[in-house]
């Protein structure tokens, strides 16, 4: 299937680019599919591609060594993952897995290392990207941390509230859980304490 360059246009890794710098960055680019369920990358393996969602969603999460998963972030059209290790040579920091079918672009590690070098633009943009991830990582944080359950629950039905720009994952008691960093039962009593409070309908 043809690499849509009017997607690669919106991912922020190639924002300013002209078309003919797109077309040569396409052919750097692979496509890969998913089904949901499937795991695409595992934490600690080897790291030896990047990967943008053309399509679907797919969730980033760490597991602990009794098997407990906290979800980092859930990553959509046009966002990128595991871009880190590609940059710092390390494994893959978390696992990834599909929220549905999903279609991937990616970039290995070596053909990456010749668009950084050929389109000084692209270097500019990965430090802005990076910038937010760990933006989003402190924010993470500071919510385990410092929030209540019921704080974090709240924070979590409003960013994942249809905001018009398409649908959004429809996300279990446990998937909230896993964002929140506590337990599915805690996700259930504080929803239904925000719906005596008159903030949310179940």
């Amino acid at each position: 299937m043809a690499i849509d360059v009017e997607l690669l246009k919106s991912i922020p890794y190639f924002s300013g680019l002209s078309p003919a710098e797109l077309d040569s960055i396409k052919e750097f680019i692979f496509e890969r599919t998913a089904e949901s369920g499937d795991l695409i990358l595992l934490e600690g393996e080897p790291a030896d591609a990047m990967y943008f969602v053309a399509s679907g969603v797919v969730k980033t999460f760490k597991t602990s060594a009794d098997g407990k998963e906290q979800i980092l972030s859930f990553v959509r059209p046009g966002e990128a993952f595991n871009d880190v290790p590609v940059f710092d040579g390390g494994p893959n920091p978390a696992s990834v897995q599909a929220i549905g079918p999903v279609v991937l672009y990616g970039i290995r590690n070596s053909d990456l290392e010749v668009i950084l070098r050929d389109h000084p633009q692209v270097s500019l943009n990965v430090t802005r990207v990076l910038s937010q991830q760990v933006r989003h990582l402190v924010s993470l944080v500071e919510d385990l941390s410092f929030r209540h359950v019921i704080a974090r629950v709240a924070k979590i039905l409003l960013e994942h509230a249809s905001d018009g720009t398409g649908p959004r994952p429809k996300l279990t008691q446990q998937e909230m859980a896993a964002m929140a960093g506590t337990a599915r039962e805690m996700v259930g009593r504080s929803l239904k304490s925000l719906e005596d409070e008159g903030a949310i309908r179940l």
